[in-house]
This record gives C-alpha cells, structure tokens and sequence, in this order.
C-alpha cells in the first residue's frame, strides 16, 4: 500500500524507485503483486504518468486511512501520546502565515523541543489529506467537511487610502460617491472590480475603475501608499499602516459582515502534537486578531 501511494505521489513507478532507494523492479513488482493478489487494475501509464483507475481510486482512498491507523499506533507505541514528538504539516495563508502564525509556531518550538513544523504559506485551498496536512489556518467561510474548526476571531474587509489621495480627492461618504474614485486591483484581466458594501441591510455592489491591477497584497498595499488610489483589503494585511496612519479606512459603515477566521484539522487523528499545537496557538493567535486594528 506504501509503495502504491508514494507511487501515485511521485507520478511513476520510476520516480517513487528513486525517491525510496529502491530498484525500479522491486517497486514495480510489488504494485503488479498487490494488483494480482486483488485480481483488478489499479494504474495505468499515461502521457500524465501514473493514473489511478476506477478501482484504484477507491482502493487509495481507503489504503490512506489504513496506513493512517497503522501510524497511528506506531506513534502511540513509540511514545508520542506520552510527550508531544513527530512532525506537523501546518498551512496558512502567505501574509496571515507569515505576521502571525510563523511567530507562534516559533514560541510553540521552543516549548515543544520534540516536535517539529512543515510550514507551507500559500493563497489556494489546500486539501487537508491528499496534502498529508495537520493543521490548515483558513480565513473566510468553511464549506461542510468531516472536518474540525476551532474559530479564531475574525478580520474586517476594509476600504482605505493615503491621506494624501484623500486630501485631493475628498472622503467617500456613501459607496454611490465611488463612482469619481480610482482603484487598485487585485485582480486580473480587463474587467472592472465589484466591491460589495452593506446598505440598509441589503447588499450594494459598485464597479470600481482601476488603473493599475496587481497580483499581490504587498504591492497593492505599496501602490496605495504612493497615493494611486483606493484598496479593498482584510484589515490584518494594513494594520501596520493604519496604526501609522499611512493609510486611512474609508465607508467603515457600510463594510460586510466581517470574515472569520479558523483553525482546521482532522478530529479523528489527533495525536499529542497536534492537541499541544492547537491548545498552543489557539489562545495566541485568538489575542492577536483582537489586537489588529478595528
């Protein structure tokens, strides 16, 4: 099952050989044995790799959480339910990941000198088990999952400037005033952005014209600064430059219900790591959210 999955993971029987130091015919003999002893197909070779079949989905999926027990008890029979011990897969946003949780995982290290972090920062969803992830931080609502979500707090989606384009331009009273305003996307393409504001309990949406489009948080946030126009952000990603003052928050009163903040993982693995881990940061990373700028 071992050699099966890696394979899979690796897209070829030759490339898991050499990830695992094994020869290429050991490992390819072994995955045709567990396919004879099952008497069906598993993978197939493509132009992609290795792909599952049918079949061999189902049967990855349920290898998965069999190896999971298997380690499970491996970890409990070397000690880990006794002390914290082993490795943690955490991800977080990139910005969020790298102002709040880093700095938490760090104090956590120090504490548990047994255990160790795989921090991955990145923007997309990823998938807790095809991922082999512990624990994922997500800002924003969670869909339905088998899933456990400790809430956080939460973050506002703010409207802010310079003081600079503001002196120019004026302040934006309602979201209708907009319409004589620039502002800087986070998105790509030719297509106007669409901010969405809370008017009289019912959603307004208004299509800002932009004359600059960037791909990152950071340089919209340093295009804004250099007074090009307005940005539509989450209020972590400007504290610092709302407690300076470098940047004012506009339309504060008709902002969107604000976005929530989690920890995610997996309730029926839980080994003494990732308890200590969410017991850990959970009440830190819950102060500092209540300490961004509101």
């Amino acid at each position: 099952m071992t050699l099966l999955l890696h394979a899979l993971d690796a897209g070829s029987l030759s490339k898991a050989a050499r990830e695992l130091g094994l020869p290429l015919a050991t490992v390819s003999h072994k995955v045709s044995e567990l396919e004879a002893h099952l008497g069906a197909i598993l993978v197939i070779r493509s132009s992609k790799g290795l792909v599952p079949t049918p079949t061999g989905r189902s049967y990855v999926a349920a290898a998965k959480a069999i190896l999971e027990q298997v380690n499970e008890a491996e970890r409990a029979a070397a000690g880990e339910y006794v002390a914290p011990r082993g490795e943690l897969a955490i991800t977080a946003p990139v910005m969020f990941g790298r102002i709040h949780t880093l700095p938490v995982i760090i104090d956590f290290l120090r504490a548990y000198p047994d255990v160790g972090v795989s921090l991955t920062l990145s923007d997309r969803i990823v998938h807790l088990v095809d991922d082999h992830i512990d624990i994922a931080l997500r800002i924003g609502d969670l869909p339905d999952s088998g899933l456990t979500a400790a809430c956080l707090g939460s973050v506002r989606r703010v409207v802010c400037a310079s003081p600079a384009y503001l002196a120019e331009r004026g302040v934006p009273a309602t979201p209708q005033d907009l319409a004589g305003y620039v502002a800087i996307s986070l998105e790509a393409g030719s297509s106007p952005d669409v901010w969405r504001f809370a008017v009289a309990d019912r959603e307004v949406a208004t299509a800002m014209r932009a004359r600059i489009a960037v791909n990152s948080v950071e340089a919209a946030i340093d295009a804004a600064l250099s007074g090009m126009g307005l940005i539509r952000v989450l209020s972590y990603q400007v504290a610092e430059q709302l407690r300076r003052e470098t940047l004012v928050i506009v339309l504060d009163a008709f902002e969107p219900a604000p976005v929530p903040v989690h920890l995610l993982y997996d309730s029926q693995a839980r080994p003494l790591k990732l308890r200590a881990f969410i017991d850990f940061a959970s009440p830190r990373l819950r102060e500092r959210l209540a300490q961004i700028v509101m």
